[in-house]
């Protein structure tokens, strides 16, 4: 694979913004509630919103890190589960992916 420099940097922008994105989502829960009933109600709905934001991140992130690990180790770009190659447009649309299609969709 002859373009692992470039998908590294890809996974390392997108875990710098999303490691950015959950500090402010921690940040934002963390924040007093409003004394006020119906503020502190529409309050806790946004937080279930930003945590919900936040688990997604986190699992993103960790799907990131793998990838990272896969670079150093030099198996990128192989599916962790047949060893078959992951094609360049599944790895573009979604460079952390670990999985190939066909192990994806499960064939």
């Amino acid at each position: 694979m002859d373009n692992i420099a470039v998908y590294e940097n890809k996974l390392k922008a997108r875990h710098a913004e999303l490691d950015k994105r959950l500090h402010k989502i921690e940040t934002d829960l963390d924040q007093t509630p409003n004394p006020d009933s119906e503020e502190r109600a529409t309050e806790r709905e946004n937080d279930e919103v930003l945590e919900g934001l936040g688990v997604q991140g986190q699992t993103e992130l960790k799907a990131i890190e793998a990838a990272l690990k896969r670079i150093e180790d030099g198996t990128y770009g192989t599916c962790v589960r047949c060893g078959n190659e992951i094609s360049a447009e599944r790895l573009d649309a979604v460079p952390h992916a670990a999985l190939c299609r066909d192990c994806m969709s499960g064939s």
